[in-house]
């Protein structure tokens, strides 16, 4: 198997990984007879195990040259907390085992993140990582499936099967990649100029970036390379703003329409979940192509747009025809996002050898918003109803909207800026 060919293998079964027995732990400890608050607090205390975590896990995968075995030791450290799950029965043991969990998957993305970079180099990034979305998205809807029927037809314990097989799988694939595919110096972004080629060109020209050439990169630098970076900032508020009223959006939904007898509840959970993660692998495969053509900031107005209106939809088409259209758009913003944040930040903090660092506060900042959106939501659903709650989520939403334009003229010279230009400052 070619290199990025297992690259993109690992993405699939990595998305299973990521997931674990997430969406099925609820019912298993119910199963236990936890109650829901406590169910719930184990939930929240792992969350936010993560979104601590998710930082410190992007500066080790810029620190260390051993990328493939930390892939490995956080796949296989995920799956064994998943695991033990089964045996355990006290408060204390599954949440430990849920936060252990938390931050070994904490480790993943920043991690496959740099090693993509690593093996394309900075202008292959978006059309590489787009082709890992991909794949995620197309294992989430394998995995999905799968758990359900393996659930439905042996029960919970062969969910937890399927994850260890997943994670097998992923592991293999991590080792069809060689290691000398790998600039360590580029994964952190630290592009390096000279005459001799370097391992990894031929990886970067099957993904369309150009031939690097090596010397001695400069020196990484400081951490305030990060806390100075106000696109940066601007991205991470935006993202805030995005999630905070993006994240409650679909279980509302999905409570909404139950509510009102309009959807069969398990037949309408899988349709939210199928239809918004397809919609996301044509999404991801857009991405690359519109960000070329027209660029970062234009792509991420699009998916900062997507959120009111899919808002307004959810309030006025509350059945399960509305589906959709309500998943669709979710799809539309998270597809392109999942692509052009990643890309952005790499471009964003080029040449500042803390990359992964970057991607990992983003993705805290994004935890943050999504971790407050229920509370939000509940609230309002509880005070003014499931389509007050859809109109007020969107408006929220509009946040990101008002820093993206209000800010247009920064963050459109540096989304602009060619690559090597000192964008950070």
């Amino acid at each position: 198997m070619k290199p990025l060919r297992a690259l993109e293998a690992l993405n699939f079964f990595m998305a299973d990984v990521q997931a674990g027995a997430g969406p099925f732990i609820g019912v298993f400890l119910l199963g236990r007879d936890w109650q829901a608050g406590d169910i719930g607090s184990v939930m929240t205390l792992a969350g936010l195990a993560a979104m601590a975590a998710t930082p410190l896990a992007g500066a080790l995968v810029d620190a260390t040259r051993r990328k493939r075995a930390l892939i490995v030791a956080a796949t296989a450290g995920t799956t064994l907390a998943s695991l033990a799950l089964l045996p355990a029965r006290g408060y204390a043991a599954v949440l430990g085992a849920q936060v252990l969990a938390a931050i070994c998957g904490s480790a993943l993305l920043p991690a496959v993140a740099g090693v993509t970079l690593g093996m394309v180099r900075a202008a292959g990034f978006d059309r590489q990582f787009a082709r890992n979305q991909m794949a995620n998205h197309a294992g989430n809807v394998a995995g999905a499936a799968l758990a359900g029927w393996l659930g439905w037809r042996y029960g919970l314990g062969a969910v937890f099967a399927l994850c260890a097989g997943f994670a097998a799988l992923a592991i293999a694939c991590v080792l069809l990649i060689p290691a000398r595919s790998i600039d360590h110096a580029s994964a952190r972004g630290l592009e390096t100029d000279g005459a001799s080629r370097r391992p990894g060109d031929a990886l970067a020209s099957e993904a369309g970036a150009p031939p690097h050439h090596a010397a001695a990169p400069r020196d990484p630098g400081g951490l305030r390379t990060l806390l100075h970076n106000r696109p940066l900032a601007l991205l991470g508020a935006s993202l805030a703003f995005f999630h905070l009223g993006n994240a409650a959006m679909l279980p509302l939904y999905g409570m909404g329409v139950v509510a009102a007898h309009r959807g069969n509840p398990s037949a309408f959970t899988a349709q939210t979940i199928v239809v918004a993660q397809l919609v996301m692998v044509g999404a991801a495969w857009l991405a690359p192509r519109l960000l070329r053509a027209y660029g970062y900031w234009w792509v991420l107005l699009v998916s900062w747009l997507a959120l009111p209106i899919r808002g307004l939809l959810a309030a006025t088409m509350m059945n399960a025809t509305g589906v959709w259209p309500v998943q669709f758009l979710d799809g539309v913003g998270a597809g392109l996002q999942s692509v052009a944040v990643p890309a952005l930040v790499v471009h964003l903090m080029e040449g500042t050898g803390r990359v992964n660092v970057a991607q990992g506060t983003t993705a805290m900042v994004q935890g943050v918003g999504a971790a407050l959106s229920p509370l939000l939501g509940g609230m309002l659903a509880q005070h003014f109803g499931y389509a007050g709650a859809f109109v007020a989520l969107g408006a929220v939403s509009l946040g990101s909207l008002v820093l993206w334009l209000g800010f247009g003229k920064t963050l459109r010279r540096v989304c602009d800026a060619g690559q090597g230009q000192p964008v950070w400052r």
